[in-house]
């Protein structure tokens, strides 16, 4: 039996299998970075270890120091989560030889499915069907090109140690095929260590459908049902459902049998889940095999009522399975949506900084998974998912309706999300139907208005004034009597200046800008919400004052606004700048340049990596570099001076790059 388990991985996954694990009474130990000494999970575990600084090689992926830790612990199993070392054999293999069991599948059942090309050549074997292509080991990038013409265009290049859309590049015309296969294969080399590609026949807009498996030692296999995680950007998974709505009785029996197959040809052993493709006509193709808990495995939860945690820990105990399948059930539906630090108007550009206000919204059938808290600060070294929403219901519309009301309802100040771009998601009548395809979010997000930089509407600019000037103490009796004299503001939303005033009288306040005035009535204030009347309707919003800096929410939509009417008129400026910042904390992989270069406006002169992705710091005019504060590996905070022009007369110091 199990008494302690260690979990080797951070933010909600963690948090997730340490609910579990406490509540079934095991004993937890948490490891951390230095980056995450104060992290959610580091407080839910009995105890937790040190693993270094908050680069991933030396923390997470550090196997070494993992093992110490639970060694020191008394640690008799290890829980790899996802992400970080949960499909890595090697691992895998040193927990077994430290006498620790792993609570995830054998290492060589890791090994071979962390193979796209050697998977598929096994899941052929095995009589699942596969997507048609070309698996030729090493194949020379000739040999591609070469099969690229018998496979069929479009074709689909693959990284076959790959994942997550690294290393893959769609190709739909033959001379596009050459540079596409030098792309794949440096970014596989980058991001795997291995440059090895496979070739696939692309299935246009289909469904992205994956079934989750489960396996004992004893030789057990069963399917807990599919979810439908078609919608995606970038092959990142962005919301994902129990059961599918593309689902019929019959195809979810045949791909239930067929990922069992898959499973049973890799001698599996815990939780997994198989991938794959489905075209209109509902033929389905293997995709690739996830040897862990995925991260939308609680849309399974729900729909079926198992704890899948529990599950891992029994069956690495020994346990069979706690059903056989024909006990297997579906009820109601489950939908998931990942809730992330990026700006989706900035190119979904991932944010740092520190969460001001987290507060999820109390919503019947709802589950927030979440590994952060409100003052926890988001790096720049990790994945920038800060939770995953999830509301279950009767029905569809039940789930989708309750989810949509989550998000509009968390309170979540202090760094951007993509909150709104996931409620405009599920309102949309494609996605509201039932018919969204992987290319659902290129199709109809292209020109979205939750992509475009959110801009305060005179309403919006008039209650922000209001509330600073109620904590500023400026109202004084104005809320209940007519005074004359107006309250000018001057508030900004990024680079953009508004300049409003506040008109009070005895129903209210009137807001004015040039020739636009719209009165307001103000039922109450209270240090996180505003009760108003607008055009005769009753509403509420919520906000967080920071300093000079508002953070204001309504339903999805998200403003930050600054109060600059004391500001000196240098400060309010907006032509280009002599000063290149730092967007986000991270580290400098790159700098292009140097002292007396000449450069034009729009060229890169720094490289920021962080969040697993690069930054490119562009010029904002024509100009001469004076002075490069940086260089290639230093660490650096967001909005620290990395490069400067000489000065131009046309210029203004101080603007953000």
């Amino acid at each position: 039996m199990i008494h302690k388990i260690l979990i080797a991985n951070r933010g909600e996954i963690a948090v997730r299998i340490l609910r579990t694990a406490n509540a079934q009474g095991y004993r937890t130990v948490a490891v951390y970075s230095d980056a995450d000494a104060n992290a959610l999970h580091v407080r839910l575990a009995d105890e937790a270890v040190r693993l270094g600084p908050a680069t991933v090689n030396a923390s997470y992926l550090n196997a070494d120091a993992i093992l110490d830790a639970a060694a020191r612990t008394g640690a008799d199993a290890i829980h790899p989560g996802y992400g970080f070392l949960s499909e890595n054999a090697r691992f895998a293999e040193a927990c077994a030889e430290a006498g620790l069991i792993f609570i995830g599948p054998p290492a060589s059942a890791i090994e071979l499915m962390g193979s796209k090309r050697r998977s598929k050549v096994t899941m052929q074997e095995a009589g699942v069907p596969v997507v048609p292509g070309f698996e030729e080991a090493g194949a020379s990038d000739d040999a591609l090109q070469q099969a690229a013409e018998s496979v069929g265009f479009p074709v689909m290049i693959k990284a076959s140690a790959g994942g997550g859309g690294r290393g893959m590049r769609l190709v739909r015309k033959p001379d596009e095929l050459a540079d596409q296969i030098q792309r794949a294969r440096s970014e596989a080399q980058n991001a795997f260590g291995d440059d090895e590609l496979i070739l696939e026949k692309a299935v246009i807009e289909p469904r992205h459908i994956e079934i989750q498996v489960f396996a004992d030692t004893q030789g057990n296999v069963i399917h807990l049902g599919e979810r439908d995680c078609s919608i995606q950007r970038r092959h990142q998974k962005v919301v994902e459902e129990a059961p599918s709505p593309f689902m019929t009785p019959e195809l979810r029996a045949a791909m239930g049998e067929a990922a069992v197959k898959a499973a049973k040809a890799c001698h599996y052993v815990g939780a997994g889940t198989v991938e794959f493709l489905v075209d209109r006509e509902r033929n389905f193709y293997f995709l690739e095999m996830n040897t862990r808990l995925q991260v939308e495995h609680p849309v399974t939860e729900l729909v079926t009522g198992q704890d899948l945690v529990h599950w891992q820990v029994q069956i690495a105990e020994g346990a069979e399975l706690p059903l056989r399948q024909e006990d297997v059930a579906l009820t109601g539906h489950a939908v998931e949506v990942r809730l992330y630090a990026e700006d989706p108007a900035d190119q979904f550009m991932p944010q740092t900084g520190t969460l001001a206000d987290y507060a999820p919204a109390p919503v019947d059938g709802v589950r927030y998974d979440s590994g952060v808290q409100t003052g926890d600060t988001v790096t720049p070294f990790y994945d920038p998912m800060l939770a995953k929403v999830i509301a279950y219901g009767s029905t569809r519309a039940d789930a989708i309706r309750r989810l949509r009301r989550a998000l509009e309802d968390m309170r979540v100040m202090g760094v951007t999300t993509n909150r709104a771009f996931l409620s405009r998601i599920l309102g949309h009548p494609t996605f509201v139907n039932g018919d969204a395809t992987t290319a659902f979010l290129e199709q109809a997000f292209a020109d979205d208005e939750s992509l475009q930089p959110a801009e305060p509407s005179l309403t919006d600019l008039g209650l922000a004034a209001i509330v600073f000037a109620h904590q500023s103490g400026e109202t004084g009796s104005r809320w209940s009597n007519s005074l004359p004299t107006p309250l000018p503001f001057c508030l900004a939303a990024g680079d953009a200046h508004h300049e409003i005033a506040l008109h009070w009288h005895h129903s209210g306040v009137d807001v004015v800008q040039g020739e636009r005035r719209i009165p307001l009535q103000i039922v109450s204030i209270s240090e996180s919400e505003l009760d108003y009347i607008d055009n005769g309707v009753r509403q509420r919003c919520q906000y967080l004052r920071d300093g000079d800096h508002l953070y204001w929410q309504q339903l999805s939509r998200s403003v930050c606004l600054r109060d600059v009417t004391h500001a000196p008129a240098s400060a309010l400026e907006g032509s280009a700048s002599d000063r290149v910042l730092a967007s986000m904390d991270g580290a400098i992989i790159d700098v292009r340049a140097e002292a007396g270069q000449t450069v034009k406006r729009g060229d890169t002169l720094v490289v920021l990596e962080a969040m697993k992705m690069e930054h490119p710091l562009v010029a904002e005019r024509d100009g001469e570099i004076a002075v490069v504060h940086v260089s290639a590996g230093n660490q650096v905070k967001r909005r620290q001076l990395l490069v400067e022009l000489a000065s131009d007369d046309a210029s203004n110091e101080g603007a953000t790059a």
